[in-house]
């Protein structure tokens, strides 16, 4: 896998006059990583969503498909195509729960584990170079401090969906 280029800050007219914005520097951080991390993505059928519920599945016991749905906040009928367009390419199965066989449960596939670790991978990388500014130790402090601030933030005003909510560029259903 070919080396990305570090990104080299130079500051525009908007970061001059904006540089204090909270609302500008969120804004432009968001897109810089979206756009990557959605072209990243490309070929996973669903994109960002998928992606979602890859990681869901591989990371937590098998869930049913109404649980990880719930979790990810993504409407049932959506996640029905994005399951059937996962299972189509092989990353993942339907089997049915040994608890209540009405229910299925989603089971990641071996090949489906392979390209979430790949996926994973690229993602770290285009993290790197959104924050190609900051020093490795820099880097542990803003995250730790932007997950203490989200979480915070969605505590008080929580959202269905937050790839719809941000409007996030998505493929599929």
């Amino acid at each position: 896998m070919a080396t990305q280029p570090v990104l080299t800050p130079t500051p525009g007219a908007c970061a001059h006059a904006l540089g204090n914005d909270l609302g500008w520097g969120l804004g432009v951080a968001l897109r810089a990583y979206g756009k990557a991390a959605t072209a990243v993505m490309a070929s996973l059928p669903g994109g960002p969503r998928s992606y979602q519920v890859l990681t869901v599945a591989s990371r937590d016991q098998p869930g049913t498909q109404l649980a990880i749905a719930a979790q990810l906040g993504v409407d049932r009928t959506v996640m029905t195509y994005l399951l059937d367009a996962l299972e189509e390419a092989g990353l993942v199965t339907r089997a049915p729960d040994p608890a209540d066989r009405r229910a299925r449960r989603i089971v990641v596939t071996k090949r489906g584990a392979a390209l979430l670790a790949d996926l994973d991978e690229r993602l770290r990388d285009v993290e790197a170079r959104v924050l190609s500014a900051l020093a490795e130790d820099e880097r542990a402090t803003f995250r730790s401090l932007l997950q203490r601030v989200a979480a915070a933030a969605d505590a008080l005003d929580p959202v269905a969906d937050a790839c719809t909510e941000l409007a996030l560029p998505t493929t599929g259903p």
